[in-house]
């Protein structure tokens, strides 16, 4: 009686767990459609230049208005929206995506397509921490680290795969049906949280009053210096990756989207990679990365019409490149335990304006010195985040001798 007992105890919170997957399938779409959004245009971006007839640099200001968006606003749009009921900020949220993807899809003004951009930006952070506050709810307290895992498989998907999958519609279709596919996509997801998702009670207002201690951490304040320079320094080159690999290479627009997919699927494995080798060694790892992305810039300048080694290389890149989200989290998060949530907002905002940064500096830098001015402005960031992290790890000594000086004197 007893085992049965447990069977059937068993077999009701798996019924639980397959009746809350269906809502947090949709929530892990929607987040994969807002990361689509603000990644997508990397891929199409030699078809925006030629659609409006503008430079590089012009063209990379999508990439950065969106993150700088984000960056700036951010914190503020989720805590004002906070007060309002979760589902329907949410569901919103995804319907402002799919209807701003749809006009861009037409717009033929290019200035009117920025401010298209800038609409999505102002509630992507509001989705992103929405979902996952909703994603953990769904669950019992000792499932929710499972839950936010599932639901960041989706921003994964978004920032590797968005951009691969986006070249590839437009180029075998139209530039407008890549709108169409984000579109799409956010427009389900939507309807999938109003249906699915459960009308939970309104949370209580937190309190950062005590959070708001760990600004006065040093330590914190490299940590996330790190951070931001990692992003700059992926997106320097990430940014131009399409039109970087399309000169370079001379390969046509459908093997360079083909490149790009396997960009992303490199970049999956990096991040478990990445994720595992955290776990065992945490500083040597987040020290390498920034070497390693050098690294793989300098590979990339040698890169040629030779289809192999290309594959190897881009493989390598988009390793290196999407491990950079991890250890970047992790080696920010790590730095102040005691307030995990107000440190993850500031990890999203900066790494965002890191983002802004790194494809401003990128097309700033093809603007003088031609495309290959993308490889060394992601060479300068690599080399500032290299100096954030040695400044963290000596930072200790320096503070242990000060204290030592003071009691002496």
């Amino acid at each position: 009686m007893q085992n049965q007992g447990r069977k059937a105890g068993r077999s009701g919170e798996g019924m639980k767990l397959m009746k809350y997957s269906k809502p947090l399938l949709f929530i892990a779409l929607g987040l994969f459609g807002v990361y689509t959004i603000e990644f997508g245009v990397v891929g199409i971006l030699p078809v925006i230049i030629e659609r409006f007839h503008i430079t590089a640099a012009q063209a990379g200001f999508l990439v950065s208005s969106f993150a700088l968006i984000i960056a700036l606003f951010g914190p503020f749009m989720v805590l004002w929206m906070s007060r309002f009921n979760r589902k329907r900020i949410m569901t919103m949220s995804l319907f402002v995506f799919a209807v701003t993807s749809l006009l861009s899809a037409y717009t033929s003004n290019f200035y009117l397509l920025v401010i298209l951009r800038i609409i999505p930006a102002l509630f992507h952070p509001v989705y992103f921490s929405l979902a996952f506050v909703a994603a953990t709810a769904l669950y019992p307290p000792e499932k929710a680290t499972q839950a936010s895992a599932k639901a960041f498989l989706g921003t994964s998907m978004g920032m590797v795969l968005g951009i691969p999958i986006t070249a590839y519609i437009a180029n075998q279709f139209s530039y407008e049906a890549s709108f169409w596919f984000t579109a799409v996509a956010n427009g389900i997801a939507g309807i999938g949280i109003l249906f699915m998702l459960p009308d939970t009670p309104q949370a209580e207002m937190f309190s950062y009053r005590k959070q708001l201690g760990i600004l006065r951490k040093v330590s914190l304040w490299l940590n996330i210096g790190a951070a931001t320079f990692i992003f700059a320094a992926m997106f320097s080159v990430y940014s131009y990756s399409a039109e970087y690999l399309g000169q370079n290479t001379g390969m046509s627009s459908n093997v360079i989207s083909f490149l790009l997919i396997i960009f992303g699927i490199g970049g999956m494995l990096g991040n478990l990679l990445a994720g595992k080798l955290m776990g065992l060694h945490k500083v040597r790892t987040a020290l390498f990365h920034p070497v390693a992305l050098g690294g793989t810039y300098l590979l990339l300048y040698g890169i040629s019409s030779s289809f192999i080694p290309t594959l190897f290389i881009i493989i390598v890149w988009g390793a290196v490149h999407t491990s950079g989200l991890i250890v970047a989290q992790i080696w920010v998060i790590d730095e102040a335990k005691e307030a995990p949530a107000f440190a993850n907002s500031l990890y999203i905002s900066f790494i965002n304006l890191g983002v802004s940064l790194g494809s401003l500096a990128g097309g700033w830098f093809i603007a003088r010195a031609g495309i290959h001015g993308t490889l060394w402005s992601g060479l300068l960031f690599a080399m500032l985040a290299m100096v954030c992290i040695g400044s963290k790890l000596i930072y200790p000594h320096i503070l242990r001798k000060h204290k030592g000086l003071d009691v002496q004197s």
